[in-house]
Parts: structure tokens; C-alpha cells; sequence
């Protein structure tokens, strides 16, 4: 299980549901809550929420709504292109030396983290 707060899966990134109710389906990231190691993935876990119409000048009709819930950030792997078709993988980090320039004119070296494929080895 990965530490609390450090996940792998950014929003944006494809993803492949791999366990639950929706097992197989692919989205795409709309938010990452990594306070709790979940994701919320387009249209994966959609339940359907009973609201009141509001009073305030029928801004709120009420109704029941559909809308995604969030799952486990370990129920889903990235997608990414691989020998031309989609594919999961696991996520790994390589730490990259860059130059960098300051104000003044002058360089130095820094390090960069950068998401790797486990599979293939090249940069996501």
C-alpha cells in the first residue's frame, strides 16, 4: 500500500479500472484525493444522489442526479501507448540531472523526478 498522500496517478492521466464492480472500463482522471488514496474516474462508479428542490429561486430544481463516486487509487493502472496499442503498467520514478539558470546568468545542476513506465522503461 502505497504511504498516505503519495500517489502515482495524476488528473488527466488514462486509467484502467482493475478490480469492483466496473472491472475493464477506462476513463479518464477528473480528480485525485490523496489525502485518502482515491481517484475519481469519468464514468466509473456512478451512483445517483436524491436532492431537494431549493428554495432559492429555482436555481435547485431537486431531482435525482448521477455523478461519480471515488474508488481506491489501487482498483486502477495507467493506460499508456506501448507497441501501438493501450496498455497498463505499474508507475516508477527516475531521477533525471538538469540544468537549470539562475536570475543572474549563472548555472548549476539539479535533479528532476520523471514518471516512468515499469514495462517499457520510457518517460510517461
Amino acid at each position: 500500500m502505497a504511504r498516505k498522500g503519495t500517489v502515482s496517478i495524476k488528473k488527466g492521466d488514462q486509467v484502467k479500472v482493475i478490480a469492483g464492480k466496473d472491472k475493464g472500463v477506462t476513463g479518464s482522471v477528473i480528480e485525485v484525493i490523496a489525502e485518502n488514496d482515491r481517484v475519481i474516474v469519468e464514468g466509473v462508479n456512478r451512483v445517483k444522489r436524491h436532492t431537494k428542490a431549493g428554495q432559492a429561486g429555482g436555481a435547485s430544481t431537486g431531482g435525482i442526479i448521477t455523478s461519480e463516486a471515488s474508488i481506491h487509487i489501487s482498483n486502477v493502472m495507467l493506460l499508456v501507448d506501448a507497441k501501438g496499442g493501450k496498455t497498463t503498467t505499474r508507475v516508477g520514478y527516475r531521477r533525471d540531472e538538469v540544468t537549470k539558470s539562475r536570475p543572474d546568468g549563472s548555472t548549476y545542476t539539479a535533479h528532476r523526478s520523471v514518471r516512468i513506465s515499469k514495462q517499457t522503461g520510457k518517460e510517461i
